[in-house]
């Protein structure tokens, strides 16, 4: 006799959009409990490493590289725990350090979508706990009828047509990786960098971490005027060679140690706004050109460019009143976020409020090969 086929495990899983990323969502008690297995198993569905990943769920782009694990919370006043994954096409790193506000704005559909947690009425406002780092958020849903309402007039660039609008209140963003809001100390550093293939070179940056460090930097101290097209940057080899090193030295500035191998600090040129906004962004997460802005780096941008002394100041406009409503233009459009302002210290922000919207894509189980899980005692086979 032959032997027995070695099936593929399936896993149930939701497939969302989550402002401007996508990706599978997972109840964690699906995935394996050693984080090692977990890793095989999320690169198994997203079928990296591999550019096109042409055998898995992923998009071949970071932004679609993305994985999103949730749990009912433990936490006392907290609904659900989110632990975002960020995978990347062409490598085998599953990394679980960053935040990503655009897959939390899933999250609250995928609890609700699952029974995880239960409608409050017309409208549903739960607190989500994000287990990367520790930050908390409070997210509002529309649930007519008690269950999640994806269609809606809201609008977000970088997302064609309209949704129903899910706003995300952080709690608590300041110091979301590094050991504070400006973990140099500073507003503003001057950096001096030099490496191979270009001179070496002196810059004048901001190294913030309001939800996501970034470093941030005029794009007319890097000879560039910060409205070229996605494109254009990532074909610039130049530019991105001196960003990557200019990354590597903030990344020990900003107390994170060696970060070659990690998806932060971004990187964000900035320039004037061209089309009526509060200022113009180009994002590198953190080697490849942002089409929009991440969530977290907008609010940190918008943090950026309330303070007094950032690289910001000259070319933002900022509004007077309180709360103030940041704009930050990006290559498909602009995201607005809703800063309030420390009466008593304008340098410090008290609160950050957004509006997302989300939407469930399929329901169903991904299949993996059985050798990604292999200690697995309830095998299911297709």
């Amino acid at each position: 006799m032959g032997k027995s086929p070695v099936m593929q495990i399936q896993i149930p899983c939701l497939f969302m959009r989550g402002g401007t990323s996508r990706g599978p969502f997972f109840n964690e008690e699906d995935l394996p409990t050693d984080i090692p297995t977990r890793d095989r198993v999320l690169l198994a569905v997203m079928g990296s490493p591999d550019k096109r990943q042409i055998n898995g769920l992923g998009g071949a782009h970071p932004l679609t590289s993305k994985v999103g694990i949730v749990r009912r919370s433990e936490v006392v006043g907290v609904d659900v725990d989110f632990l975002f994954a960020q995978l990347q096409p062409d490598r085998d790193t599953v990394d679980t350090t960053p935040n990503c506000g655009n897959m939390l704005a899933a999250v609250v559909p995928f609890a609700l979508e699952t029974g995880m947690v239960h409608a409050k009425g017309e409208v549903s406002t739960f607190r989500v706990l994000t287990r990367n780092t520790g930050m908390q958020c409070d997210i509002t849903v529309q649930t007519p009828g008690g269950r999640v309402n994806y269609e809606g007039n809201a609008r977000i660039d970088g997302v064609p047509g309209t949704a129903a609008p899910i706003k995300i209140n952080f709690l608590d963003t300041a110091g979301s990786v590094c050991a504070g809001l400006l973990p140099t100390g500073h507003v503003r550093d001057t950096v001096t960098v030099d490496g191979a293939g270009f001179a070496t070179f002196t810059i004048d940056v901001t190294c913030i971490d309001n939800g996501m460090p970034l470093v941030i930097m005029r794009a007319v101290d890097l000879d560039r005027t910060g409205y070229e097209t996605v494109s254009e940057l990532n074909n610039d080899e130049v530019l991105k060679a001196r960003l990557e090193a200019l990354r590597l030295k903030c990344g020990t500035l900003m107390g994170l140690g060696d970060v070659t191998a990690k998806n932060y600090p971004k990187m964000c040129l900035i320039s004037s706004p061209k089309h009526g906004g509060s200022i113009s962004t180009r994002c590198f997460i953190p080697h490849v050109c942002h089409d929009a802005i991440g969530v977290l780096a907008a609010v940190t941008v918008g943090t950026a460019c309330v303070m007094q002394g950032s690289v910001t100041t000259g070319i933002a406009e900022v509004p007077p009143s309180s709360p103030k409503t940041i704009s930050v233009e990006h290559p498909t459009g602009e995201f607005s976020v809703e800063l309030e302002i420390d009466p008593h210290n304008a340098q410090n922000v008290t609160s950050a409020a957004l509006l997302r919207t989300a939407r469930l894509i399929m329901r169903g189980d991904v299949m993996i090969p059985a050798a990604a899980w292999p200690s697995r005692d309830d095998q299911e086979t297709a």
